[in-house]
């Protein structure tokens, strides 16, 4: 079992990077720059919330599999929906 010290840094953590990307927002930059940067914050917070309090980091890599294939399922058709949009 995690320690509650842990959770409180991931935390902490998460939440710096959910204001770092109010402040991007803010901050004036190219469109795309912004979105990029956005982006990738996102995944990195989408990451550790599931490693750690979906206990994905403490599982078998099996099942950390399963998750990772839905997950590009669903990517996949995101972006398939998009496309058909445009």
């Amino acid at each position: 079992m995690t320690s509650t010290k842990l959770y409180t840094a991931i935390y902490v953590v998460l939440f710096a990077m959910a204001t770092a990307q109010v402040l991007i927002e803010f901050a004036g930059l190219a469109y795309w720059v912004g979105v990029a940067a956005i982006l990738a914050l996102s995944s990195l917070k989408a990451v550790m919330v599931a490693g750690y309090y979906q206990h994905l980091r403490f599982e078998p890599p099996a099942i950390s599999a399963v998750v990772l294939v839905g997950l590009l399922a669903a990517l996949v058709l995101t972006f398939a929906a998009a496309y058909s949009i445009l």
